[in-house]
């Protein structure tokens, strides 16, 4: 059996977007153990729930997400993932100043999708306090770049070295 591939997903508070991202990405690898998924934000707090609108959103797709609780990035964290998606170029640039040793794991989520009227490398937008609409237009952008990330990690993964 291969090394797991470690994919976070990382966002602002980690209780929107990145969440979402998780739930959705989770459900596209069900049933794979070479996949393991997790979310931080480089600006959360510890425990919160993810929003009603994301979990709602989740639940509806069949995509829900078990105790999660919201936690910020750490080095702890960044050390055990493969693969580190952020969700704008301002929350990559965070990553990269504050934590340069694990550069070389950071991708924009839709850095491999050619997002509707944005374009390859588009920032996914932030949908908090903008309706249910605002998460179903953020969903629509991770159902695109999920399979590009899927691709990519398929087509570049070289396991660890024993």
């Amino acid at each position: 059996m291969s090394d797991p591939k470690h994919v976070l997903f990382v966002c602002t508070g980690n209780t929107c977007r990145s969440p979402m991202a998780e739930g959705l990405f989770r459900k596209a690898v069900a049933g794979r153990n070479d996949y393991e998924v997790s979310s931080a934000g480089v600006a959360a707090s510890r425990g919160a729930p993810c929003s009603m609108e994301t979990a709602s959103l989740l639940r509806k797709r069949g995509a829900e997400l078990d105790q999660f609780g919201s936690r910020p990035v750490s080095d702890a964290i960044l050390a055990a993932a493969t693969h580190v998606f952020a969700m704008t170029r301002s929350h990559l640039h965070t990553l990269e100043a504050r934590f340069p040793k694990h550069a070389d794991k950071f991708y924009l989520v839709c850095e491999f999708a050619d997002a509707p009227d944005a374009g390859i490398g588009s920032d996914v937008p932030d949908p908090i306090g903008m309706g249910r609409r605002a998460y179903e237009e953020v969903a629509g952008v991770l159902d695109l770049a999920i399979p590009s990330i899927i691709a990519y990690i398929e087509q570049t993964w070289k396991p660890a070295a024993d």
